[in-house]
This record gives structure tokens, sequence and C-alpha cells, in this order.
């Protein structure tokens, strides 16, 4: 089964984000994907949240996800929109939308974990501030197998995933917007750990390059198999890639290493002093 990824530097004018977005469902469908993998905001990226704000609306009213949906339609691909910046009421959420080849959505997920962090840089993030956590987990069937979403920080938290891949999911979507620093640090090793200790493909499309609104993105999305070996590295650059999803090799690492069927709840620890 073939999937692709698309690594691109969103901005902050949806219509421009848009545009790149439907070119890429359109392309991808002509490279033979069943599905497209997006990364995370792929519609809007901007840390200036009082000139975000005219862009946050609902979700019934989000140009982007509507123009999506419909390349989805007109592709005849699936799509995995990896987050969107949406209203939701009081705050705004971090939501990842799955798209069938009808244009139709068949899961939302909202972030989980908001990166609320100072780096060594100096950067300092505050998701917080804008947005409130998701409070679900989703597995969703797709043309390459039951799907576990996620989204970018979550990917800290194995707990999550290891509810995703006991609940079915052989593979694991992480979209992403990573920073160089910690992008350089640990994105390819949390990656390859939640593929190796689930057993799952893990597919990870990345933001990558120097944004409009000053931050800068690691990119190298990736793909890897269940055994850990990276699969499609994209490295420094933006555009499509491609790879192939081969679910029976879940059932083989399965076999050999059977983490799932072996997993144990957690007795409550003890403090020794």
């Amino acid at each position: 089964m073939r999937i692709a990824l698309f690594q691109t530097t969103t901005g902050i004018d949806p219509a421009h984000n848009s545009a790149q977005l439907c070119d890429a469902v359109k392309d991808a469908a002509s490279g033979g994907a069943q599905i497209l993998f997006t990364p995370e905001m792929s519609g809007l990226l901007d840390s200036n949240r009082e000139r975000a704000r005219a862009h946050v609306v609902s979700e019934d009213a989000n140009p982007v996800l509507l123009d999506v949906c419909s390349a989805a339609k007109a592709a005849g691909i699936w799509v995995h929109l990896g987050s969107l910046a949406v209203d939701a009421g009081s705050r705004w959420a971090n939501r990842g939308f799955l798209i069938d080849s009808d244009g139709r959505i068949r899961a939302r997920y909202d972030k989980l974990h908001l990166f609320d962090v100072d780096l060594p840089t100096g950067e300092s993030w505050r998701e917080s501030n804008a947005y409130t956590p998701g409070e679900g987990s989703v597995v969703a069937d797709t043309p390459v197998g039951p799907l576990g979403l996620s989204i970018c920080y979550d990917i800290r938290f194995p707990a999550l995933f290891q509810a995703l891949s006991q609940a079915g999911a052989r593979v694991l979507s992480v979209p992403a917007a990573f920073t160089v620093p910690t992008g350089e640090a640990h994105w390819h090793t949390l990656l390859r750990a939640r593929a190796i200790e689930n057993a799952c493909w893990v597919v990870a499309a990345a933001q990558y390059g120097a944004h409009e609104d000053g931050r800068k993105t690691y990119g190298h999305s990736l793909v890897i198999d269940p055994w850990g070996h990276i699969v499609l590295d994209m490295k420094e650059q933006t555009g499509l890639g491609f790879a192939e999803i081969d679910l029976d090799l879940v059932d083989d690492v399965r076999g050999r290493v059977p983490v799932i069927t072996h997993r144990r709840a957690i007795p409550a620890v003890e403090i020794v002093r």
C-alpha cells in the first residue's frame, strides 16, 4: 500500500497554504498513493496569536478544511490533515482530521499534550495560553489499516501510543512542527522508539524550514517500519515523499517480539525510603 507525505513550510496566509495542500493532494493521487499525510498546523502557522485570530474559525467555516475535503473527493484519495487551529469556544483546538476519498471527515483528534516549554535557545512556547487539550484518543480504519492519531508533542508520552496499539492500531500517525533544537536531539529517537515498542508503522509528516512568523522547524518527515527501520527520511526539503506500507510486517514483528500480548497493567508503585 502506497502512502504520501507532504513536507512543507506553512505560513501565515491560509489561502496560500490551502492551495499548496490541494496541489499536494492531487499530486499524491497521481503518484499512486492511497492516503496523504500532512504536518501539524497545515493551514496556518503563526505564533502571533492576535494576527492569527482572524483566521481561526470554527470547523464548519474553515476554508482550508473545506478546500482539502473537496480536493480529496476530486482526486479520489484519503487525507490525514495533520492538524488545523480551530475555534472550539472559549479557546482553540489543535485538531487533526481524517478525510476519506469522498471528501467526508471520518475522524477527528484534538492534541492531548500541549507544548509549554522554555528552550535553552531562548525560545518559549505556551500552547496552553490559546489552546485547550483534547480529551480522547482515536483509532480509525483507513485504506492502510487501523490508524492511531496523535500530534507532535504527544510523541513524548508513550502511554498514548500503547493505548492506540492496544486498541488495534497498526499504523501510528505523528504530524508535527518540531523545533530545530528538539528535532536534532530527539525526533528520530522518539519516533523509532514508538514504532519498536508498539510493533507499528509510524508515519510522521513534518514542517520544515524558516517560517513567516520567525520560527524554524526541523523537517525530516519519516516513515518507520515496526522493527524500527527508517523507510523514508525527507530530510531538509519541501514537497512530497512516497513510501510503501506492508501490514504483514506488523504481524511478523509481533510474532517475533509479542509486546502487545505481553503487556500487563502496571501495579501501584511502592515507594521505599
